[in-house]
């Protein structure tokens, strides 16, 4: 009868310990999940900023922002704060959060063609939309990965299958080439006079135009960009010489979710 009573305290002991545990894990889990959500002030471009524009001719070129604290990078900007005497180190385009490493030393510019082509390599360009191109968040010295997708043909023996596969590996760009933005034509709003300082319903916080990549590579590397850039479809990653390399892989649609 005793180890019976002995039994159920210690049940009861037990049931009690766990449940306190549960509820600290889920209020923790809450607490981490609205820290993720607190807002963030970070800067971020507002006008195309030019390689090499100085930080202090930047204060009207970008605007502060509330942002999720999960959606801010450890080296994105609050302010210009130690940042006196830096330039762009690339060109920084509309909707980007300004990140420490785009502030460089003027010394310390990279500028178009100041990449060395490896001898042995040639060189090859072609247009992409920004969200294709890493978010337009690429400079010359940075080596980048091509996916090349097709909607049939790349497999001899499926000749009707969507694929895509990581084609080129790891090819260093050379330079990177922006289209130059429209200015907007300015049209008269009833409200206009209304506040001055209310925001364009214009203004667009992703980056436009289309970027022109120049990539260093080897002639059968370049024949396959060729190839894409006219008659498939291509998307890049920003691929450190340090990436992991998994092997060739061909993706089609039984592969995705495997």
């Amino acid at each position: 009868m005793k180890s019976r009573l002995l039994a159920g305290a210690a049940a009861a002991v037990l049931a009690i310990v766990g449940a306190m545990l549960v509820m600290s894990y889920a209020q923790g889990a809450d607490q981490r999940a609205v820290k993720n959500l607190e807002p963030v002030a970070v800067l971020v471009v507002k006008t195309a900023i030019p390689a090499g524009t100085p930080v202090e001719s930047m204060t009207a070129l970008v605007t502060t922002e509330q942002l999720p604290a999960a959606a801010i990078t450890d080296s994105s900007l609050e302010s210009f704060d130690g940042s006196e005497g830096k330039v762009a180190a690339v060109d920084l385009i509309p909707g980007e959060q300004l990140v420490a490493e785009r502030l460089v030393a003027p010394e310390e510019l990279k500028t178009q063609g100041s990449v060395k082509v490896p001898a042995g390599l040639q060189e090859v360009s072609f247009q992409l939309e920004p969200d294709r191109v890493v978010g337009g968040r690429l400079a010359p010295g940075d080596h980048v990965g091509v996916f090349i997708s097709q909607d049939k043909g790349g497999l001899e023996a499926k000749e009707d299958k969507e694929t895509t596969k990581l084609t080129v590996r790891k090819a260093l760009v050379t330079a990177v080439q922006r289209a130059p933005e429209a200015a907007p034509t300015a049209t008269p709003s009833p409200t206009a006079s209304a506040d001055p300082n209310a925001a364009d319903p214009r203004d667009t916080t992703l980056p436009v135009g289309k970027l022109m990549i120049t990539v260093a590579v080897g002639d059968t590397d370049a024949a396959k960009i060729v190839f894409a850039a006219e008659y498939a479809k291509m998307w890049l990653s920003k691929e450190p010489t340090t990436a992991k390399d998994s092997g060739p892989r061909i993706i089609e649609r039984s592969e995705v979710y495997k």
